[in-house]
């Protein structure tokens, strides 16, 4: 007992060694972060002194083993004239990777002490042990934790500003691809009803450099976001009359045009147009601007690729709002209004897509129409329009056909959220029927609220819908 004092005042001297010897690493990993390299700093201490340092340098150097680590032992090498690094501890900002582990055993260091761990690649606990098997022929004492904070944080603001100029400079240039069209801005010039700015993504990785456009109005705090996905041949034009009631209740809406509709960039080929990838675009993009508390508002192909990613991220999802759309599995006949739609399109693959919103909504403009067409201007831009109504999957081995039964699982039983249906009666495409066996297969989704004057684009009278969403949704 006389000699725990003693003990004590030991350790809280080799503690303090410890944080005075990281910091020194600390400085190193901010060197690197200077010359542009992931900032990680390693120092070599031997009986007291410091004899060796070393930042990362693979970029600088073109040389993928150029770790702060290997750096430094390096020259302690060189320092000590003998590749055995005997009675020397090393200091490292994070979490030592296999390489540079199997180096610091085959130095015979006495001790590794790392600042942050490194859940992806650490080899010194966090992924692996290399450390930690007694049949190696030398032991190295590992002390993992020191500074950790400091030494992560200084990584985390690192990556941080990368991605943020990353993206700037991406925005800044969303160059279009050879293979891809963009309809110029003019067309979109003074459109009825549709005041909001854009946005622009394109460094997502499955959008390989095409750009895509969306809206995204109201608070990023907000404590709902209505994600609203459109269907062929519209784009967000059609939320129009919806997004003011949300933005109104203080919420947050993000409605994304579909790569090939709208603002966003239209590939040449029609074989660019597969499921699972528009699919992978959109969960991309809720990732990228971290949706949460998102009630998700579906309608048409909004719907059939819309309704299969909650399943993929469920925390992100509290509501689902859903009008005249599917769950194509592939194990059920298709509705025949939607066969005889697709054979419309196959027949007649330039038809005019104002007149076609005209003739199901008599209420709207010869502007508004013109603004639904406005994307389109020529047989070129239309690739997506062509495409969507063969890609709705009508056999079990189709794309998308898997995907959409495990959705269909999901919803009969894992939804928890709460669920709004509302039916355009008089949708000759995706009517009252499909949607009563839709609802069947949301757990907890009540009866459909059926309005008996609209078609197939519900959101044409958005906004009482849109009101009663917030009230529904509120609760």
């Amino acid at each position: 007992m006389p000699h725990a004092p003693i003990a004590i005042k030991n350790i809280a001297v080799d503690i303090a060694h410890d944080v005075h010897w990281m910091r020194l690493a600390l400085a190193e990993a901010q060197a690197a972060a200077g010359a542009g390299e992931v900032p990680v700093g390693a120092i070599v201490v031997k009986d007291g002194q410091v004899i060796a340092t070393g930042r990362n340098a693979p970029v600088e150097g073109h040389d993928p083993t150029a770790h702060a680590e290997i750096v430094a032992l390096r020259a302690a090498a060189q320092r000590l004239g003998n590749y055995r690094l005997d009675g020397c501890s090393l200091y490292v900002t994070l979490e030592p990777c296999a390489m540079c582990s199997g180096a610091m055993l085959h130095a015979r260091l006495a001790r590794v002490v790392y600042g942050a761990a490194d859940a992806k690649t650490g080899a010194a606990g966090s992924v692996l042990n290399l450390f930690g098997h007694a049949e190696i022929n030398h032991q190295t004492q590992v002390q993992g934790g020191v500074l950790a904070d400091e030494c992560g944080e200084l990584l985390s603001g690192f990556f941080r500003q990368r991605r943020h100029q990353q993206r700037a400079e991406a925005l800044a240039r969303h160059p279009l691809r050879d293979d891809a069209l963009r309809t110029p801005d003019a067309a979109f010039a003074n459109l009825p009803g549709y005041p909001w700015a854009p946005h622009y993504v394109s460094d997502l990785p499955s959008l390989a450099g095409l750009r895509l456009h969306y809206l995204d109005e109201g608070p990023r705090d907000a404590r709902r976001t209505w994600l609203c996905l459109h269907g062929n041949p519209a784009w967000s034009y059609l939320y129009r009359r919806m997004l003011p009631t949300f933005l109104a209740a203080g919420d947050r809406v993000v409605a994304p045009d579909l790569i090939g509709f709208g603002k966003s960039d239209k590939p040449k080929k029609e074989g660019v147009h597969q499921f699972e990838w528009h699919r992978q675009v959109l969960l991309e993009l809720i990732e990228r601007l971290d949706l949460r508390n998102v009630v998700l508002v579906v309608q048409d192909w909004g719907g059939i690729l819309g309704l299969t990613l909650p399943m993929a991220t469920p925390e992100r999802f509290g509501g689902l709002l859903v009008m005249n759309t599917l769950l194509a599995t592939g194990d059920a006949p298709l509705p025949q209004g939607f066969v005889d739609w697709r054979a419309m399109c196959r027949d007649k693959p330039l038809y005019e897509v104002g007149r076609l919103l005209a003739r199901g909504n008599p209420h709207l403009s010869t502007a508004e129409c013109a603004a639904y067409g406005a994307p389109f201007p020529d047989k070129g831009c239309r690739a997506a329009l062509r495409a969507f109504p063969e890609r709705v999957p009508a056999a079990c081995d189709d794309a998308g056909a898997a995907l959409s039964r495990a959705a269909r699982d999901f919803w009969q039983h894992q939804w928890q959220g709460r669920s709004l249906m509302v039916v355009g009666a008089q949708d000759p495409v995706l009517g009252l029927p499909t949607m009563r066996a839709l609802q069947q297969n949301i757990r907890g989704c009540p009866e459909p609220v059926v309005l008996p004057h609209a078609g197939h684009f519900v959101q044409e009278h958005g906004e009482a819908i849109a009101a009663q969403a917030v009230e529904y949704f509120a609760h």
